[in-house]
Order: structure tokens, then sequence, then C-alpha cells
């Protein structure tokens, strides 16, 4: 699940980056870096919930 969920988010970031999603905070193609922060957090918040 984490993989896909790794892919799904680097998916989002490519389209992102090349036509921007136009939600709220999203609108420019430069925002792709809050993806990535969100990323991130998700990833974090996995590993600490895994036994």
């Amino acid at each position: 699940m984490t993989k896909l969920f790794s892919a799904l988010l680097i998916l989002l970031m490519l389209v992102q980056i090349v036509r921007p999603l136009g939600l709220p905070g999203l609108r420019k193609r430069g925002d792709f870096w809050k993806l990535a922060a969100f990323a991130l957090v998700v990833f974090g918040i996995t590993t600490l919930l895994r036994p």
C-alpha cells in the first residue's frame, strides 16, 4: 500500500509541474513542493504507526 501511495504522489507531483491541478493551494507549477511536504508527513506517520 505504501508503494502504491508513493507512486500516486510522485505522479501527482509530475502532473502538478506539467499542468497545475487547480486545487486551492495548488494553482501554480511551483506548488508541487506542497505535495512533497504532504508525502513526507504521511510517510512519517506511517512509520510511526507500523509495528
